[in-house]
């Protein structure tokens, strides 16, 4: 149909205290080792274990989201600590039933509050106060579900174009 490649990537947001905690679990490592080599070897398991919390919370607290629009098809991925990349769902675009901005119309019987139809929810925003994101109801795997995303513009157009009955934003009406 269109052989347009939109490649989109989206940073989340660190929650509040997580720069505070990996400073705290490093000084516990740190601190465990010294004891370590000063006091008594036991302490030194302690600090190897801290350290190693230290690189998995680091890799697993850092999350990234990759959209790529390419020939139909919409392709998420996860990207977490910037090093490792799992695929989360392979989109075919012909089984979406809308793309709306949250609160739209269009999407209001999904809503988890007032709304009359319960999915399952995959939320791939950043939580970025000042972005809008979008819900996106789409067919997968003879199951339907409603993916959160933020959608910018370009992607929002070549999705229009493709179907143009079933995306709606911004300035359209309610």
């Amino acid at each position: 149909m269109y052989n347009a490649r939109v490649v989109q990537q989206v940073r989340r947001k660190e929650k509040a205290m997580t720069g505070v905690l990996k400073k705290v679990i490093l000084l516990l490592a740190v601190l465990f080792v010294v004891m370590g080599i000063t006091i008594s070897q036991g302490f030194m398991l302690s600090g190897f274990l801290a350290a190693g919390l230290y690189f998995i919370y680091d890799a697993l607290s850092r999350k990234e989201y990759e959209y790529v629009l390419e020939e139909g098809r919409l392709q998420i991925s996860v990207i977490f600590g910037r090093r490792y990349r799992k695929e989360v769902h392979v989109l075919d675009l012909k089984d979406m039933e809308v793309v709306a901005p949250s609160r739209h119309d269009k999407v209001a019987k999904y809503l988890k509050r007032g709304g009359t139809e319960r999915l399952p929810k995959y939320d791939y925003t950043s939580y970025e106060e000042n972005v809008p994101y979008y819900t996106m109801i789409v067919m997968e795997d003879r199951q339907k579900i409603k993916i959160l995303m933020d959608l910018n513009e370009e992607m929002l157009e070549c999705m229009k174009r493709m179907y143009p009955d079933r995306v709606f934003w911004g300035t359209e009406s309610k």
